[in-house]
């Protein structure tokens, strides 16, 4: 009998014939991973404060603009340039060759030109359905790795892996070991998941659907990259149907469960807001804690995440805030304030056209609803 890797209280296994596959049948190219995110903030000196108490470390800094990256190999993961307002400006996903650019280039219009920061590569950039800048980048320096957190040993029943030794893990800073993944909102949710998966190859690993109204299709998607038989995360971007446009949240990989509680007691004693955790999702399994940057931006570190291969079909589960996570305090307002309620889900559905977009007269009653 087959293992059913969605099995488990609150997911259920595969779709129907007519509803979406998950998958594109022929995309233009198949991106290996995320590169890196790219954010203004109009302090860069207070967010260099925080992002070094999150846990990462500075590979780049000049006047305008920092680089940012984890404890292993491969470029930086963040970009944050100064600017007149906070925002998130897109992410940059990493192609697996350099033809895979000149293709990209072609059939969506664009160039590939060279990129003029630390790291150098070169570039194609475009624009996804919902207006949202996306870079597609190769040939950016590869970082070597730096010292990280070892997982500390476990006496586990009768596996011994410490004998007149204590636990007493640091209270600093859980080190960053890599860029995870990035969850989107949008009011185009169908055509920016299309976009995702016939222009840069992702595949889906779990769909949500608003409970009892599967018939109306997912309103959200947990999407992977496609690297065939190796395995990668089981989500390197994540997409939510709402009135808004952009970022909800970004995940950063720490090395377990004491560098992620250690890292939270610390970030707490600096005085920094905890939105939620810690706990145990279940689409992705991951360990997760979350936290609000001084722009209240949220940013999450994990650990032990699901990693699935391109054999995996998509799993259906309906969206609930009880099945956010398999262990953990209940989900707070401020983390369900990110994302829209089952209520406004269903308002947002109500709106919908037939190209399933949110008919744009609605959009600014939901956004005013979603703030509420």
């Amino acid at each position: 009998m087959t293992h059913d890797v969605h099995s488990g209280l609150h997911s259920e296994h595969g779709g129907t014939r007519r509803e979406h596959p998950g998958r594109a049948a022929n995309p233009v190219i198949k991106v290996a991973d995320l590169a890196w995110l790219e954010f203004v903030k109009t302090d860069l000196r207070r967010a260099e404060t925080f992002l070094t108490d999150f846990g990462f470390t500075v590979a780049a800094r000049t006047g305008s603009a920092l680089h940012l990256r984890g404890t292993l190999p491969g470029s930086h993961c963040l970009v944050v340039r100064k600017g007149p307002v906070s925002r998130f400006v897109g992410p940059a996903f990493r192609a697996a060759e350099p033809a895979d650019l000149t293709r990209l280039a072609a059939a969506t219009g664009g160039r590939v030109r060279d990129l003029d920061t630390p790291g150098g590569g070169r570039a194609v950039d475009l624009v996804d359905p919902s207006g949202l800048p996306v870079r597609v980048v190769h040939g950016a320096e590869e970082l070597p790795a730096l010292d990280g957190q070892r997982p500390l040993p476990f006496n586990r029943g009768r596996d011994i892996a410490r004998i007149n030794l204590t636990q007493r893990p640091a209270r600093e800073p859980a080190r960053v070991e890599r860029l995870g993944h990035v969850v989107l909102q949008t009011p185009r949710f169908g055509r920016a998941l299309d976009w995702y998966l016939e222009t840069l190859g992702m595949i889906v690993s779990d769909f949500l659907y608003l409970d009892g109204r599967r018939d109306r299709g997912p309103t959200m998607a947990f999407v992977r990259c496609d690297r065939g038989t190796e395995p990668a995360d089981h989500h390197t971007l994540a997409m939510h149907l709402g009135p808004g446009t952009g970022y909800v949240h970004s995940a950063y990989q720490v090395a377990d469960l004491d560098a992620l509680a250690a890292g939270g007691e610390y970030l707490k004693s600096r005085g920094y807001r905890r939105s939620w955790g810690i706990g145990r999702h279940v689409q992705g399994s991951q360990i997760f804690d979350y936290w609000r940057d001084p722009d209240r931006l949220m940013v999450e570190h994990f650990t032990d995440g699901d990693l699935f291969d391109s054999a995996v079909e998509p799993g259906w589960a309906a969206m609930s805030a009880s099945g956010l996570a398999q262990w953990g305090p209940p989900a707070t307002r401020d983390f369900l304030g990110s994302s829209p309620s089952p209520a406004l889900l269903r308002d947002v559905l109500s709106a919908l056209r037939a190209d399933n977009e949110i008919d744009p007269g609605r959009l600014v009653g939901l956004m005013k609803a979603m703030s509420r």
